[in-house]
């Protein structure tokens, strides 16, 4: 087994045929609402720097032995996007059972996975930039990173304002 391989493709899920950011974000999703139930959105915040650090230094070494760049089954860069969102977006220490769907915890997650997903599909504005002009494991990373602020951010403000506002 290929450890460097099974870090980047996320225990192989970027190995899918069919959309393997896709997979590799609902296979980071587990894990991510696992973490939040046992420690603070601080502390996967942190993690996923940490994470992310270390992803860059390992692409940049794939890379550089595979003379390719941003492959499509490299996933990691999913995973750390949506920890990022989904540290920004819930705000309070997640209880298992309490994730219903009259739960506002519950539509946060949901909504950070979804527009977690459409900023890395769509890659607006600095996303884009990022994607194009980084280059090596900080290009792979970056853009990703920057779509799970945009799309934390975004659903805890929008969950916030639906709860305030209309219902």
């Amino acid at each position: 087994m290929n450890l460097r391989l099974f870090f980047l493709t996320v225990g192989y899920s970027g190995l899918s045929p069919k959309a393997p950011g896709t997979v590799g974000t609902i296979v980071a999703l587990p894990f991510g609402v696992w973490i939040l139930s046992i420690l603070s959105p601080l502390s996967l915040f942190l993690a996923t720097i940490l994470l992310t650090i270390f992803a860059i230094k390992v692409i940049d070494r794939y890379e550089a032995d595979t003379q390719t760049h941003d492959s499509k089954h490299i996933v990691i860069d999913e995973l750390a996007g949506l920890w990022i969102a989904l540290s920004l977006s819930p705000g309070v220490k997640l209880d298992l059972e309490s994730l219903t769907l009259d739960n506002p915890t519950s539509w946060q997650i949901v909504l950070s996975f979804i527009l977690f997903r459409v900023f890395d599909i769509w890659k607006p504005s600095i996303i884009g930039d990022i994607d194009k002009k980084a280059k090596g494991g900080l290009g792979v990373m970056g853009d990703d990173i920057l779509a799970g602020i945009f799309a934390g951010l975004l659903s805890g403000a929008s969950v916030h304002l639906i709860m305030e506002y209309i219902i």
